[in-house]
């Protein structure tokens, strides 16, 4: 049995033994003396106090079944807990009521057993009900995959179940059916929602050679997409993977819940022996002293605090995924909170990333602009890099024709190399100009925000290729919304000095790197951590990979179907800057809510552990094992819902 199904059978289980221990309550309250003399009626007969302990022997072993176990587990891990309090507790008020039926003086308290173990059963129902509820808004991830998928055949459509395709076969998806496998468009186009997996609400204008994600909403066309991933994996299976292991781990502030939760413990422990001695030699009553040691124990059970973290853990890290905010290390989620600076990669991230050529020049007769965008373009064929996908759209839109291409190689940081048409091809970027001593021309392209490379033939400089990248709209706000937070916002990209000091200027940043390579990404971010205090880098998770490790916190740009940022803390599935904005509004408000439990789960201590050991017993007030039991789960379920109260 899988840890999800043994959590439904535990709910089940405490469910029955709380229905079950109910009913049997009611005739051992109707047969207590202490009831009847409060409501003024009378039930007698003969061996009525056997029957009401037969009675609370069977709802201490039922009922108290799981506090007990529990206890005898909390022992072997040598780790006391809120089992070991609840079972000390109710295994002293049962031997003792035992006890005044044969050999003790005074009498018992069944009722007060009873009803406290009722009491328990039903708290504990509350919290696994409440963990299990922030798990099914995960588990509804997964319902978001339909059962069925149209294969296309040759000239012909077969429907077959989503579990029966693999990788390569081709999809008819009509207009308002789901996506059923991640995949391409190869035919058609449509707009599609992805609200429910990225939270972008807005529909998402797809095309030929775009991505799709399963589960995510076509909208009014009919497309044609070939399968890229199933299964695990999938970009839904990734997403709730990622949660479920961000659920199981721990943070730091977890860390402190669990301390004090084991401290708390030992409190109970020692306050409760200490108050069954003092008021054993002060008041001589042994009931008395074993039901305020009991009460303190019940009441210092620390149940909610070990439901206050996991709470919001499972809520948070379920919202964040809808949101298309993924989190693989908890400890750096909730330290967002603590970010002074932000670094921002430039290219797709602050801008489109969406490059278009604006500018050819030639610098030698024998080629001409079409041939420049030939060449470049069947060697960036094989590039996923934005300025290769702005060199192949424009050879599109020129209806030039791409030449057979081998021996593709990157040069790190500078460009890309092989061969077209038995030519030596490079298309490269000014670093490698200079490094090789090829003079860069004067009567390069005049335009301040453009990124300019150039295409080497046999090593003779033959082309200027000028491209531009649009700002997002959305970086404005962004970085905007994040200086109102009094947070500095820098810039770190490969590009010329000048495209960088515009876009600086435009977005209005604390300051910029520019022309950086890959490796010197992390030498600029360990500048800043010297100069701020808590610095958060923002990249694709692919050349920017040392950078986002050596961050305080890494930030990685999704694209759209790659989760898959093994160097990130956190993933942005959308490219949107905004993102980050919601994220550490988020790291701030789900760290507040931890706190805000935190201070639930044990606040109340502060008052109630003097009134259960009946500091205020000579001025009247005195808490009953089974108030205390009522004050312990009032304060579980005011962190339940406190948590539930969380939102992005």
């Amino acid at each position: 049995m899988d840890n999800k199904e043994h959590h439904k059978h535990m709910i089940k289980d405490f469910k029955i033994r709380f229905i079950v221990s109910m009913i049997i309550t009611v005739p051992i309250l109707l047969l207590s003396k202490t009831i009847q003399s409060w409501f003024n009626f009378t039930i007698s007969f003969n061996y009525d106090d056997y029957v009401i302990l037969i009675l609370s022997s069977f709802i201490f072993i039922y009922g108290g079944w799981p506090f007990l176990t529990g206890l005898i587990d909390e022992i072997k891990k040598k780790s006391p807990g809120m089992m070991t309090l609840i079972a000390m507790a109710i295994s002293v008020a049962y031997l003792y009521s035992v006890g005044t039926i044969f050999v003790l003086d005074g009498s018992g308290f069944f009722w007060e057993l009873a009803t406290l173990i009722d009491i328990m059963l039903l708290g504990h129902y509350i919290e696994m009900k409440s963990v299990a509820n922030a798990s099914n808004a995960l588990e509804k991830l997964s319902e978001l995959m339909p059962n069925e998928a149209h294969l296309i055949k040759e000239d012909d459509v077969v429907d077959v179940k989503v579990n029966e395709l693999s990788s390569g076969n081709r999809l008819l998806v009509k207009p308002g059916e789901k996506i059923p496998a991640d995949g391409t468009i190869k035919k058609g186009s449509t707009s599609v929602n992805e609200s429910m997996l990225t939270g972008e609400s807005k529909p998402v204008e797809k095309g030929e050679n775009d991505k799709v994600i399963a589960g995510s909403i076509n909208g009014e066309g009919s497309i044609e997409i070939v399968v890229e991933s199933l299964g695990d994996d999938s970009y839904l299976s990734k997403v709730i993977t990622m949660v479920e292991e961000a659920q199981e781990s721990k943070s730091k502030t977890q860390n402190l819940a669990d301390k004090a939760a084991f401290w708390l413990t030992i409190i109970a422990l020692s306050v409760g022996v200490i108050t069954f001695i003092a008021w054993y030699i002060i008041d001589g009553s042994l009931q008395f002293a074993i039901e305020r040691m009991a009460t303190v124990m019940v009441i210092t059970c620390p149940h909610a605090l070990g439901l206050a973290m996991p709470l919001v853990v499972a809520n948070s890290t379920t919202l964040s995924a809808k949101n298309g905010l993924l989190i693989r290390n908890r400890t750096s989620f909730e330290n967002s909170r603590n970010v002074d600076t932000i670094v921002f990669d430039k290219t797709g991230t602050l801008t489109k990333g969406e490059f278009g050529v604006n500018s050819i020049k030639v610098f030698d007769d024998n080629y001409s602009k079409e041939d420049i965008i030939s060449l470049a373009a069947s060697l960036e064929g094989d590039s996923e890099h934005p300025i290769a996908n702005g060199i192949t759209k424009k050879a599109k839109d020129m209806d030039v024709d791409l030449l057979e291409a081998s021996d593709f190689e990157a040069i790190k940081g500078k460009g890309v190399k092989g061969m077209v048409n038995n030519k030596n091809i490079k298309v490269v970027s000014p670093g490698y100009l200079e490094e090789n001593n090829i003079t860069i021309p004067d009567s390069l392209p005049d335009d301040s925000i453009s990124t300019i490379v150039f295409l080497l033939v046999d090593d003779n400089l033959v082309s200027a290729i000028s491209l531009s990248d649009e700002i997002r709209e959305d970086s404005f706000e962004a970085i905007e919304s994040l200086k109102k937070e009094g947070i500095k916002c820098w810039m770190l990209t490969g590009d010329n000095e000048n495209t960088a000091k515009e876009v600086s200027n435009k977005l209005n940043l604390d300051g910029y790197f520019a022309e950086v390579l890959p490796d010197e990404k992390q030498d600029k971010i360990k500048e800043l951590q010297q100069k701020y205090n808590f610095v958060a880098m923002t990249g694709d998770g692919i050349n920017d990979a040392p950078a986002l490790a050596k961050a305080d916190i890494g930030i990685a740009i999704g694209s759209g179907t790659d989760v898959a940022a093994e160097t990130a803390d956190i993933i942005l599935v959308n490219s949107n800057p905004k993102d980050v904005v919601s994220l550490i509004k988020f790291g701030k408000a789900t760290y507040k809510k931890m706190i805000q439990n935190l201070i639930w789960a044990t606040g109340y201590n502060v008052f109630a552990i003097p009134l259960a050991a009946g500091v205020l017993y000579k001025a009247g007030i005195v808490i009953s094992p089974a108030v205390g039991a009522i004050l312990m789960s009032l304060s579980t379920v005011i962190v339940a819902v406190n948590a539930k109260l969380l939102k992005v």
